[in-house]
């Protein structure tokens, strides 16, 4: 199972291929004070939703999408929302947070991706300075986000940077330079980018945690 996990304005999560994240099973103490129970070992604990969720959705346009989006997904063959889409999409698109699960292959991708691209569509990043961040925890999967997320937003018109090891820091910092407004990267090379002045997140409005528990 998967999920995923967004911060900040508004905050997307997609854990994505199972697994779970291991502990040490040792609750901590705060001296006595406002004791909780452990989550279970090697579990999450569940977060605790306060607002109701808005209503699924059935179709595409039922939502609140871009028509450039919309379009574009009719032409890649995307016509009816798989569920974890359709519960999620009224809710991120609404610029709540949300924490989505499901297995490999469930669209969990595009449960993320559509929101964070109807949110960002119309902006402009200036240099070094994008306005949305997926963060995954490998090359590969970064490589499978941007490809499957490029021609939705080639539709909006937004630009996309991949940012993970193994491959020329040069290259991408160029593209950060250029202005991406979306970029998708792996943890150790996006704080390399930070450390040299290429990249600064200040103007990060959307933040996904793909493969939250990884």
């Amino acid at each position: 199972m998967n999920r995923a996990r967004t911060t900040r304005t508004p905050r997307t999560y997609d854990r994505s291929r199972g697994g779970v994240t291991k502990g040490s099973g040792a609750p901590r103490r705060s001296k006595g004070y406002d004791r909780r129970p452990a989550a279970p070992q090697g579990e999450f604990a569940l977060p605790v939703t306060t607002t109701p969720a808005l209503p699924a959705v059935e179709a595409f346009a039922d939502l609140a999408l871009p028509a450039p989006l919309l379009a574009a997904l009719g032409h890649e063959g995307v016509t009816v929302p798989f569920p974890i889409q359709g519960a999620t999409l009224p809710n991120s698109l609404a610029g709540r947070d949300v924490l989505g699960r499901g297995r490999t292959g469930s669209g969990k991708t595009l449960a993320f991706g559509l929101a964070l691209l109807a949110r960002t569509a119309g902006r402009r990043a200036a240099p070094r300075q994008p306005l949305a961040l997926v963060l995954v925890p490998t090359r590969e999967l970064a490589q499978q986000v941007t490809d499957a997320l490029t021609p939705y937003a080639r539709s909006v018109r937004l630009k996309l940077a991949t940012v993970v090891g193994g491959m020329s820091i040069g290259r991408q910092a160029g593209a950060l330079r250029a202005g991406a407004e979306v970029v998708v990267a792996t943890p150790g090379r996006l704080k390399d980018l930070i450390d040299r002045g290429d990249c600064r997140l200040d103007d990060v409005a959307i933040t996904v945690l793909d493969e939250a528990d990884q």
